[in-house]
């Protein structure tokens, strides 16, 4: 896999391109959560995601110039057979974008793997770098858009490109998922539509921090539960609290037996 340090090299390279009229069938064939995480790497479905993305790591932040950025789109972090699942928007421009690994590099997943370390999800309390590392505990994170969209705001038209991961990555988790948590109303919104396209009868529930709901497809009990997304606007105005945060991780670990 490479690192596009030298993307206008990158730009011209023989490299597998997933384009959108082959991403749901690339999407769909993946047979393994690894093979669906390397084949996300490779889509260029969305031109505006793609130009912004690679932008973005041509350009750099001041504080990064030295960095090699991963300017490409981010797969899924954790284990294999996950218990929980937790899902975001998209990925930073400046920490995933960056790092190349969800909520790494950046405030929002200092937030959330802070509060995954202090559960006894995550095994160290910071995200900072692809070698950190980091390892969770019976948990997998991912997002509901793997490119970082400008002003973090993906277009519907980007939302629905994307879904086929999205609703993939949950039909081969759901052998041992048992929770999910939505990281804001965007992926809140997404997660039911994906579980709904994968037969689970839902209704509809309005997004709030806490906002949960218990229901049983096929015999299977399923726990679903909202939190405010650990974005600055939320964390540095006092709207979600670490406390906050921690209760709900908590209540969809010990659901899950991802925690005791």
């Amino acid at each position: 896999m490479q690192w596009p340090g030298q993307l206008p090299q990158a730009k011209k390279s023989t490299e597998v391109r997933i384009k959108k009229t082959a991403l749901p069938k690339v999407a769909q064939s993946s047979t393994t959560l690894a093979q669906l995480d390397e084949n996300i790497t490779h889509c260029f479905a969305c031109p505006r995601l793609v130009t912004w993305r690679e932008d973005v790591a041509v350009v750099k932040r001041k504080a990064y110039l030295e960095h090699q950025y991963w300017g490409k789109p981010i797969s899924g972090f954790g284990v294999s057979k996950p218990r929980l699942m937790i899902v975001g928007l998209a990925p930073g421009a400046h920490g995933a974008n960056r790092t190349g690994r969800i909520f790494t590099g950046d405030a929002s997943g200092d937030w959330l793997f802070g509060s995954l370390h202090r559960i006894g999800i995550a095994k160290i309390s910071t995200s900072f770098s692809r070698d950190d590392g980091q390892k969770l505990v019976h948990t997998r994170i991912t997002t509901a858009v793997r490119c970082a969209p400008p002003d973090n705001k993906p277009s519907n038209d980007e939302r629905d490109m994307c879904a086929p991961w999205l609703l993939r990555e949950f039909e081969l988790a759901l052998p041992t998922t048992r929770a999910f948590v939505g990281l804001g109303a965007f992926a809140w919104s997404a997660l039911f539509k994906a579980l709904r396209e994968l037969g689970h009868v839902i209704p509809t529930v309005k997004f709030g921090h806490g906002a949960q709901l218990i229901y049983t497809h096929e015999g299977v009990e399923y726990l679903l539960i909202a939190s405010y997304h650990p974005s600055q606007q939320n964390t540095f105005t006092g709207k979600l609290t670490t406390t906050m945060l921690d209760s709900v991780l908590t209540k969809a670990g010990k659901f899950s037996h991802a925690i005791d």
